[in-house]
């Protein structure tokens, strides 16, 4: 039997589970699903073909049409992918304090990139992909923080992912916020079959906007802009933890150097999130499932891995 994709944009999703032993608690049982297996190698490949399946269906965008979208790297990342895959031209804005290695794969993808002052953070760069949009007839933007393909595919996918692989055996599931779209598809998802499973979100301390604290600059990249994204489903998320830059990149080294899982600062956010829940004696003899979205080799010119540097 054949099993040979049409297009890249197939090979999205199905990403697998792995067990952490070391970087958490012995008291409970962690086990992360690696988004860094998707082609592009990050969690935001889903929303790409998501978005522009949506587009494609409502007839917003056509063929020959051009993609545009404000990101911290990722998602600019996957639309540049897909957008290749399926002949679209796409134009991605994000800010110039975003990792090398992004700006580099955007392009190579063969992506128009727009570099906007960091000062205005991702707020800037929704701006400037706005005012590029008008002017550009035949154009879309993504929208990945309002749009409802973003979350919809992580209920429908990423989160009955999850539940197949563990035969639902899931007590907790943890994930930082970026758009909110994934913690929010897969908490829908995965309370529709069990309203008992504790979800938990992850955000930056120093920027702590989802529990009405102030924006402000912080070193997670991926995780949450200036703003609150309106894909953020704050009443279906039973808590929120706060991590700072520091202790998340800890977490990230750790998981290369102890479970051989090279991964980005936000998986380390989220790391640190799920030691600090696996801690609790209430979830003892529990399984927690946390979700990490990127692949370390695009952080490798950052501070995250500065001191490998001969």
């Amino acid at each position: 039997m054949s099993h040979i994709a049409s297009n890249v944009a197939e090979l999205i999703g199905s990403t697998p589970l792995v067990r952490l032993n070391r970087v958490t608690g012995e008291d409970v049982d962690v086990v992360a699903k690696i988004e860094a297996f998707n082609p592009a190698s990050s969690v935001k490949d889903r929303i790409a073909a998501s978005i522009i399946d949506a587009a494609e269906a409502s007839g917003e965008l056509a063929p020959g049409g051009t993609i545009i979208e404000a990101t911290s790297g990722n998602t600019g990342i996957a639309l540049s992918m897909v957008g290749a895959a399926r002949g679209y031209k796409v134009v991605i804005v994000m800010p110039s304090s975003m990792s090398v290695e992004r700006r580099m794969i955007v392009r190579a993808f063969g992506a128009e990139l727009v570099l906007t002052d960091p000062k205005g953070g991702v707020a800037a760069a929704v701006a400037e992909a706005e005012r590029i949009r008008d002017e550009r007839s035949g154009s879309i933007i993504a929208s990945q923080f309002a749009n409802p393909a973003n979350p919809a595919i992580h209920a429908a996918t990423t989160g009955e992912e999850i539940w197949a692989d563990t035969d639902g055996a899931v007590d907790v599931f943890v994930a930082g916020v970026g758009t909110g779209g994934t913690i929010s598809g897969v908490a829908k998802a995965l309370k529709a079959h069990n309203p008992d499973i504790r979800v938990i979100a992850v955000q930056p301390a120093e920027s702590p906007i989802l529990t009405g604290g102030n924006p402000a600059p912080h070193g997670i990249q991926g995780l949450m802009p200036n703003f609150l994204p309106e894909n953020y489903n704050g009443q279906i998320v039973d808590e929120v933890v706060s991590i700072d830059t520091a202790t998340a990149m800890t977490y990230a080294r750790r998981a290369a150097a102890e479970e051989g899982l090279l991964v980005g600062i936000s998986s380390g956010a989220a790391l640190a999130g799920t030691a600090e829940v696996a801690a609790r004696p209430e979830f003892a003899g529990k399984r927690i499932v946390t979700l990490l979205p990127d692949t370390g080799e695009r952080y490798l010119s950052t501070k995250l891995f500065e001191d490998l540097v001969d």
